[in-house]
């Protein structure tokens, strides 16, 4: 199933290494300063994106990413 969905991404180098849904640009934001609070490492950053995502359903009735459609 494709969505339009709000993603907080977690970058370590150029590689996109997990990504969430969030409820809201405003969530996504709070959970992005939250994260980034004590610098793990240079490598380390986080992006929130407005984007469509192929979904799938998890065994709890959440869903997940599939993969992202950048356009």
């Amino acid at each position: 199933m494709i969505e339009h969905i709000v993603a907080l991404l977690l970058f370590v180098g150029p590689d996109i290494k997990e990504h969430r849904i969030q409820e809201s640009m405003s969530f996504c934001l709070k959970h992005k300063r939250e994260a980034s609070r004590p610098p793990i490492s240079a490598n380390v950053s986080y992006k929130c994106i407005k984007s469509k995502a192929e979904l799938e359903k998890n065994i709890d009735g959440s869903y997940s990413i599939k993969a992202l459609i950048l356009e």
